[in-house]
């Protein structure tokens, strides 16, 4: 599992993927969703909304929502 390489939070698979999403793709260390919000001046709430949105789209880099 990985964690935030500021605050050392863990970290969420939605997460990972909105940072390679917004950041670079090949990214192999991470922010959190805090952490990444600070340092895009963006509030979380529409980081949760982009996650929710690349989601819709299909993107690959999100983990697939278990259905169990």
């Amino acid at each position: 599992m990985s964690e935030c390489m500021k605050c050392h939070r863990k970290l969420t698979g939605d997460e990972i993927g909105l940072y390679r999403k917004l950041i670079g793709r090949d990214a192999e260390t991470f922010l959190c969703k805090t952490c990444l919000s600070g340092r895009l001046k963006i509030r979380e709430e529409r980081l949760d909304e982009k996650i929710r949105q690349f989601k819709k789209l299909g993107c690959t880099l999100f983990p697939r929502e278990s259905s169990g």
